[in-house]
């Protein structure tokens, strides 16, 4: 059975930290996605933040022009990572490794 992991996200850039690493540059950056939905007849919205690496190069563009509030489309493949937390409990943590990264133009949705 062939096995897939591939995630497509759609939202806004919150924190955005770019390094410099080696020849190249990573991007590490939330990004909040919204599902809007109704509950008891009122318009309810549900954000969840998503932690994005993105290394510089084929389908990913300049990361210096990425900025927070930036509205981005972001495809790749989930990671999990397992570390010790300051209070020696073992934690796990999920990001998102982009292979592919459009920054989307204003114009092309409502604000």
């Amino acid at each position: 059975m062939e096995q897939l992991n591939r995630i497509e996200l759609r939202g806004n850039i919150g924190n955005i930290r770019v390094s410099n690493v080696g020849q190249g540059k990573v991007a590490r950056f939330s990004l909040a996605t919204n599902y809007l939905y109704t509950k008891d007849g009122e318009a309810v919205v549900e954000t969840t933040w998503h932690n994005i690496v993105a290394w510089e190069g084929k389908g990913i563009p300049e990361l210096d022009k990425l900025e927070k509030g930036s509205r981005v489309y972001v495809t790749g493949r989930v990671r999990q990572s397992k570390y010790t937390g300051n209070d020696g409990l073992e934690k796990q943590s999920y990001e998102v490794l982009a292979s592919k990264l459009n920054i989307e133009q204003p114009s092309t949705y409502e604000k």
